[in-house]
């Protein structure tokens, strides 16, 4: 595997470019009716490329477009006409054009070292962004790689834009320029990504009381990590500040790792795999700067493949991995629904199922944290359920969740009956919706 090495873009990398370095107009001037478009995610949006493309679509006919984790919006003349748009990921930018059906999701759930997945594998163009060129010709995907270097192996025409304040992570994190076709300078008016906003005070509790009881209950000294995306999960970083000798062995790294480094908390000293690196497939969208410039070349952060760090395989071999994702509902038997709301997809699957499976199968821990409440449409409902609600996607079996948390407490599923489950999920409900459940438990199970 590559490692993590600190290099500078060279100063006259335009230069080294050469003929290669277009305006985003001539590169796309490339794509023709028929063509299959994906393109890097979330915060690799390559804006430059997407505005351009939007602009030429009316021009295709036939052309399909997949764009996970979207921060660009594609509600564009032409959707579903002359062109189809799909996702393995939804985000709050193009949620609503899957809510009234005019994109399609594609379900990917298990992963292959090697082997981009069924759904992501015929694909013939695609769009990425990179770091300028290092001295040896190299570019670096920064802080999120996924799928970059796979997809952009297998396509036939390979657009980068580049972006010049780019971070520069170790791993197999890099691509010569001799295998991309075009390369496209990030517009300084290129649309940038959305600001976050900072979450209300009682979310901010709720997650406080989560992170402290995982923290304290859950996870001891020496463990390795997996912690999952989500507003909850990706939030518990801090948390583990009083710990000592941790790893992470994970697909997203998420905000708060670095300071947790910085600060020795994370050394990854007794970790399996990788010992002494911090190992994933990105960084979480919302990673504050200063965490990305702390990375930026240290030999201790590596980022690989989704198809490799999302492997059951290599998974299972990180034993006593504990694995913390987010989960919308769980039912009596502790199924978990994290993706859709019903029929409605919400996010995707991402990496949940395969390290719920992986920690399972390396004797660690399968954890789903939660609030105990949701709001929908101004009312109230609870996150506990008797059973997932109609066309509901069971993202994780009940048989590889261990804990459920929730800021009322620790409900311990693995090795429980389903009506001890369901004594167990009660307790950590919200007081409101007990009785109810209760009673629900008793007329289900007796």
């Amino acid at each position: 595997m590559a490692t993590a090495i600190k290099t500078n873009p060279i100063d006259d990398w335009r230069a080294q470019l050469g003929a290669k370095l277009v305006s985003a107009e001539e590169a796309l001037s490339h794509l023709k009716s028929g063509d299959r478009i994906t393109m890097s995610i979330a915060q690799g949006t390559p804006f430059t490329l997407c505005a351009a493309l939007a602009a030429r679509l009316m021009e295709l006919d036939h052309v399909v477009l997949n764009n996970s984790a979207a921060l660009f919006n594609w509600d564009l003349p032409g959707l579903g006409e002359r062109f189809r748009y799909e996702s393995f990921y939804l985000s709050p930018v193009d949620r609503a054009i899957f809510a009234e059906g005019r994109g399609e999701f594609v379900p990917l759930s298990y992963y292959r070292e090697g082997v981009l997945p069924p759904g992501l594998d015929n694909f013939n163009v695609y769009l990425v962004t990179v770091s300028p060129p290092d001295r040896g010709g190299f570019v670096n995907f920064g802080d999120i790689q996924i799928m970059s270097k796979l997809l952009a192996q297998r396509a036939d025409l390979v657009i980068a834009e580049i972006v010049p304040d780019k971070v520069r992570i170790g791993g197999d994190n890099s691509l010569h320029v001799s295998q991309i076709d075009w390369f496209v300078e990030r517009a300084p008016d290129a649309p940038s990504m959305p600001a976050i906003p900072e979450p209300p005070a009682e979310e901010r509790r709720i997650v406080t009381a989560i992170g402290e009881l995982v923290a304290r209950e859950l996870v001891p000294d020496r463990a390795s990590l997996q912690v999952g995306v989500g507003s909850t999960s990706g939030a518990l970083m801090p948390f583990f500040r009083n710990h000592h000798d941790l790893g992470i062995q994970t697909e997203i790294i998420p905000a708060g790792t670095a300071p947790l480094v910085r600060d020795g908390v994370i050394t990854g000293k007794y970790k399996k795999l990788f010992p002494g690196l911090v190992v994933g497939s990105g960084f979480a969208v919302a990673t504050p700067r200063a965490e990305l410039e702390y990375a930026d070349g240290h030999p201790a952060f590596q980022l690989y493949d989704f198809n490799f760090t999302d492997d059951i395989r290599l998974i299972a071999r990180e034993e006593g991995l504990i694995s913390i994702n987010n989960g919308l509902a769980v039912d009596f038997t502790g199924q978990v629904g994290s993706e859709s709301i019903g029929h409605q997809m919400y996010t995707g699957t991402g990496g949940q199922t395969a390290f719920g499976i992986g920690s399972s199968l390396g004797g660690g821990k399968s954890i789903i944290v939660l609030p105990a409440t949701a709001t929908v449409k101004g009312q109230r409902i609870s996150r506990i359920v008797p059973g997932l609600p109609s066309g509901t996607i069971c993202t994780l079996p009940r048989t590889f969740v261990h804990y459920v948390v929730t800021e009322y407490g620790i409900a311990t599923l693995k090795g429980k009956s389903q009506r001890e489950r369901a004594a167990e999920l009660i307790a950590i409900a919200h007081p409101d919706f007990r009785a109810e459940l209760t009673a629900e438990a008793r007329r289900l199970f007796g």
